[in-house]
This record gives C-alpha cells, structure tokens and sequence, in this order.
C-alpha cells in the first residue's frame, strides 16, 4: 500500500478544514464581541515495522527503529478569548466588557447562554435585551417608560433617572474556568459544557471579573493580516499535499510501465 496518498489525502483534508476555520474568522472580523478559532492538529499513528529498543541479537538492542506515519487530523478548533479592540458608540446602552466575562441571556427555551454582545436594546416593556430580542439577566432590571438617562458604572451599578426619581440596581458578569470549552450557538452566544466548568457569577471589576464600558463596544479580535497570512500557509500546504499525491501517481504510473 502506498501510504503516501492516504498521508497527502489526510493533510489536504486538514488543510481544508483550517480554511474554513480561516475564512469563518475574516467573515467576523466586523462581529460584535466574536472570538476567533485557532486550530489544532495531531499527526496520526504511525507503522512501526521495525521498532526501537527491539533484539539485534547477541545482547544488542536496535537504537533507532522504523517509524511509518499515516498522516495528519483536525484535533480541536479552540476558541481565543483575548481582548477584542474598544470602539466608542456613544450609546447609552452599549456596554463593553473590559476583562474577563459573560452576560447571561434567556433562550426562547427558557434555557440560559452566555454573550459578549454588549450591543443592548429596550423591548416594547422595557426589558433589556439582545438585538436578537432576547432578554438579559445578569441582574438587569425592567426600565420604565419615562426613563429620561441611564448611567453605568464600571463596578456594573446602574442608575436610572425618570421624571419621579433614580433608581439603583447592580448587574453582574459570569465567568468559567475553561471558557475555551463553551459551545458557540451562533448568535453570539455560547453554552456551558461540561468542559468549560461551572458558572461562576461576581461583581464587575472583583475576583478577576471584567469592568464595565458603557458607550463602548467590543469589537473581534480578528486580526485580518494574520489570518491573511494563515490563509497562505494552509493554500501551501494544501498545494504541497496534492502534489505529494501527484507525484505518488506518476512513481505507479512508472511502476506500472515496467513491463513494456
């Protein structure tokens, strides 16, 4: 069995999946708090038609063996959670998160997620939502109709003015051990896994806990160039394994010339 096709066959299929990885980063270079996916390969197991450490005989012991790979596989696509640029909205309820942080979110389901989004709107009765429509929890209170400002401190204390009074609520943000282990909905949202821990929830700006930016939004952290630049390398390599693949064909092709 020639093992150089099936080898080449598994590193343009892995090259194939960094491209999506790739092209799925640049089509959210403009998507509000999205983090980009790194990928991560393995090489596959290996041939060992002649192994290290085996009987030479006499006492001898073989130093070095045969090693015969089989390619390579797509292991993980980790999410990256570093900090993505700010950009100034001026928006009253445009908060960013500086640090580390989730909002939490109320599913159509009645199940919870978790956002970086910090894009806010007001529903017809006055609950704090996603664009999406979906209601934000957290701590976030219900706004009245006269509201007439709302002011966000960087600890998450809001106070909201109307034409009878301020009022005063807290917002907190949720954070994970592993939040490389959340699974992404879409929507800017993700779900807690088994992998990404527990929940833990705290004031902003405490225990590690990100600040709050009202006006601000968190834009991605994708650098284009970089993965301009990962686009190249994985078409080279991509190119590379077909013509390991070519060249494998023409190495039978003359094989199979032989008898004539």
């Amino acid at each position: 069995m020639n093992l150089s096709l099936y080898s080449a066959a598994t590193g343009m299929e892995a090259q194939q999946l960094n491209l999506n990885n790739i092209a799925n980063n640049i089509a959210n270079v403009n998507t509000t708090g999205f983090k980009r996916s790194k990928i991560e390969f393995q090489d596959l197991l290996y041939q060992n038609p002649k192994p290290q450490g085996g009987d030479a005989g006499a006492g001898n012991t073989v130093p070095t063996g045969i090693e015969l790979g089989n390619g390579s596989k797509v292991v993980a696509t980790s999410k990256v959670f570093t900090q993505g640029q700010m950009t100034q909205t001026g928006e009253k309820l445009d908060v960013a998160i500086e640090g580390a942080g989730f909002f939490e979110v109320q599913r159509t389901d009645g199940t919870t997620a978790y956002t970086r989004d910090g894009a806010l709107k007001v529903g017809p009765d006055g609950r704090v939502t996603t664009s999406d429509g979906l209601p934000l929890l957290s701590g976030f209170q219900t706004l009245p109709i006269n509201t007439t400002g709302v002011f966000i401190a960087s600890t998450g204390e809001i106070t909201v003015q109307t034409a009878s009074g301020d009022q005063t609520f807290r917002v907190q943000l949720t954070r994970f051990p592993n939040p490389s282990g959340l699974k992404s909905l879409g929507g800017n949202l993700y779900d807690e896994t088994e992998a990404s821990g527990t929940p833990e929830t705290g004031n902003p700006g405490e225990n590690g806990l990100g600040a709050i930016r009202q006006g601000f939004l968190e834009m991605s952290n994708v650098n284009v160039v970089e993965e301009m630049i990962n686009m190249i390398i994985a078409q080279r390599a991509y190119e590379i394994n077909s013509k390991s693949i070519q060249t494998s064909d023409e190495m039978l092709s003359r094989i199979n010339q032989l008898k004539r």
